[in-house]
């Protein structure tokens, strides 16, 4: 995890961005992330979290702001050079297309003239797919369709994912495996990853949270003092009582316990 010392991976600086004439989306946004850090991104359905992401990968531009990466301007980056330092995975992955595991995940070799030490059987092997390469991705799970994206992310060496809600529509075990993974490569390949997601206990589990509500930033640190019960009340208009357990662990309780 980085400290303050560390340099910063990705900031956005007042960042701003409107669909047309519909209105700010984004809202004089600020936010950094350094090198191993794990963030959870978090707000209410049209928050503009998946905006965020978007932009924080270079797919959007924003209309006024700045936006770095390693100490660079985001848009001074041509579109190999960027996809060896960034990677963004949308919520909605439609691949129809009858490809192989092993060819969708060599994909991620495209920024590459000399090939990095890597391989995409490797890869595949990181995210426990070794034994599925030649099967076709039409063939496979939600989550598995996941850990396919993020193997070919993993060849594409970048050191920031940007994920938007990777864990949506999926079995809570491929949530508790996806999460996991994403823990192990931190630690073991020193890479960031920020997160959109919509549990408030999942995001218990991260380094950082990030609450935001039409498009500003509600609030930025650690769980504990983030996902309060009243910042959780600002951002998704709904009551919850935080129960924190001996151990320091803590879920979110709804409903009639609130009362």
């Amino acid at each position: 995890m980085s400290s303050a010392s560390d340099p910063m991976i990705l900031e956005m600086n007042e960042v701003c961005f409107s669909y047309g004439d519909n209105g700010r989306v984004v809202d004089n946004f600020t936010f950094s992330a350094g090198e191993g850090e794990f963030i959870g991104l978090l707000g209410a359905n049209g928050s503009g979290k998946s905006t965020v992401l978007k932009l924080g990968s270079g797919i959007l531009k924003p209309s006024s702001g700045s936006l770095m990466l390693w100490g660079k301007q985001l848009q001074k980056y041509n579109n190999r050079d960027r996809a060896k330092l960034i990677s963004y995975l949308p919520q909605t992955l439609d691949i129809s297309v009858p490809f192989t595991i092993r060819e969708l995940v060599s994909m991620g070799l495209y920024p590459y003239d000399i090939p990095p030490a890597i391989t995409p059987d490797e890869a595949l092997g990181m995210v426990g797919l070794a034994g599925k390469a030649d099967a076709h991705i039409t063939d496979l799970s939600g989550g598995e369709k996941r850990r396919t994206f993020i193997a070919m992310t993993l060849l594409q060496g970048a050191g920031l994912l940007l994920l938007d809600e990777p864990l949506a529509n999926l079995d809570i075990k491929y949530q508790v495996e996806l999460v996991r993974l994403l823990k192990t490569l931190r630690e073991q390949r020193n890479i960031s990853v920020v997160m959109a997601l919509h549990d408030i206990n999942t995001a218990l589990q991260f380094d950082k949270v990030m609450l935001i509500k039409r498009g500003r930033v509600l609030g930025f640190g650690r769980p504990e003092t983030v996902l309060t019960e009243s910042g959780i009340m600002d951002a998704f208009d709904v009551e919850v009582r935080i129960v924190r357990q001996p151990d320091g662990r803590a879920y979110m309780s709804f409903g009639e316990n609130c009362r």
